[in-house]
């Protein structure tokens, strides 16, 4: 693991989801160049010292040489450092298993799917949201047809964090998130805009073709953007709204998606995540629970524990972890429900698109760039 050490809200995360089924083992890491907080990160996860490195080109060049070294590189640091990480591990025969957004921007993104294309190795980014079993579902559900013809697609994420200006305090996690050298040209956008943007072409299997963004940081003296609200256009003709916020005060965690066909709809809501909302034109209202033998076999497949019991946020990055696992020891390239850098590329021309297009004033663009 490169990154993660004390104050860290996604590296427990990674560790707890990568190890959950037994597959993977955190051996060794770079988890801060602060050297007190690397070793009191190394103790308590159980970290050898003697794996326990002062920079992640130290660590590759002594793990390759060892019978016991690592496979696979989890990369839980700020935007600014994910790609020379990522290219870093790939360049040393490693897989990697990256957090999101993919690297700090478009041109970076595009050189590490050159990198990855290049490496004959796995490269995996954890748009956790995909590994929820009714997300699965949902996904199943459209590919099927059976609400007919996708028509509207509506998601929103909503966060209220960010309502005071808590980055001037010395919060670690607004911090560099408010930071553009760290974060990247989108603040809220590339944090949690990019989750909405990936889970709606995820589950509606349709991609964003054009799009109308209106972008703001709406606490005062703050630089990246806090607030965005994005009318969609996808492939196929849906028209759709992405809503990502995180100045709505009172929100926790609140992502919810809404795909509506022709025959009916499905709501999944993250706070709720165990459910499935199924609206049919005609007929009663459907309400699917995760863990039942009626879901889809995908779906199944990403339900650890009898229906009624509940599991969340560290079960659903496990399914990631454990898909790319499977992935990396059956050689069958990459897994189909892992994210992989093709999608790192789209979050990142969606953000820096919006954020362009947004800032210009520009109206309805292309998602890649371009009059429409």
């Amino acid at each position: 693991m490169v990154g993660g050490g004390p104050g860290s809200f996604i590296g427990p995360v990674h560790r707890m989801a990568a190890e959950l089924d037994g597959r993977i083992r955190l051996v060794a890491g770079v988890f801060s160049r602060d050297a007190e907080k690397n070793a009191l990160a190394a103790d308590g996860w159980g970290v050898s010292r003697e794996r326990t490195y002062t920079d992640y080109g130290a660590m590759f060049e002594a793990e390759r040489v060892r019978a016991d070294g690592v496979d696979l590189v989890a990369v839980v640091t700020p935007n600014h450092l994910h790609f020379e990480v990522s290219a870093a591990a790939l360049r040393a025969g490693l897989h990697v298993m990256s957090d999101k957004p993919a690297t700090l921007d478009l041109a970076q993104a595009r050189e590490l799917a050159k990198v990855v294309a290049g490496s004959g190795r796995h490269y995996g980014l954890t748009y956790v949201y995909t590994g929820y079993p009714m997300v699965r579902e949902a996904r199943e559900i459209v590919r099927r047809g059976d609400l007919g013809r996708v028509r509207k697609i509506v998601v929103e994420y909503a966060q209220g964090w960010l309502s005071r200006p808590i980055e001037r305090d010395g919060d670690k996690q607004a911090t560099w998130r408010a930071d553009p050298a760290q974060s990247g040209v989108g603040g809220c956008i590339g944090d949690i805009g990019v989750h909405a943007f990936n889970i709606a072409e995820f589950v509606a299997g349709v991609q964003v073709e054009h799009m109308c963004a209106d972008i703001a940081a709406v606490v005062p003296g703050r630089v990246l953007d806090d607030d965005c609200n994005i009318l969609l256009r996808f492939k196929g003709g849906a028209r759709g709204v992405l809503i990502a916020s995180q100045i709505s005060a009172g929100a926790r965690n609140g992502l919810q998606l809404k795909v509506y066909g022709e025959k009916g709809a499905i709501t999944w809501s993250h706070e709720r995540h165990t459910e499935l909302v199924v609206d049919w034109l005609d007929d009663p209202t459907q309400v699917l629970h995760a863990g039942a033998g009626y879901l889809s076999p995908v779906a199944q497949a990403a339900s650890r524990i009898p229906t009624g019991h509940p599991e969340g946020f560290i079960e659903a990055f496990a399914n990631i972890y454990r898909d790319f696992a499977d992935a990396i020891t059956a050689g069958r390239g990459q897994a189909e429900l892992v994210p992989d850098i093709g999608e790192g590329v789209r979050g990142m021309a969606f953000v820096e698109r919006a954020v362009a297009a947004s800032r210009a004033g520009e109206g309805w663009v292309t998602l890649e760039g371009g009059a429409r």
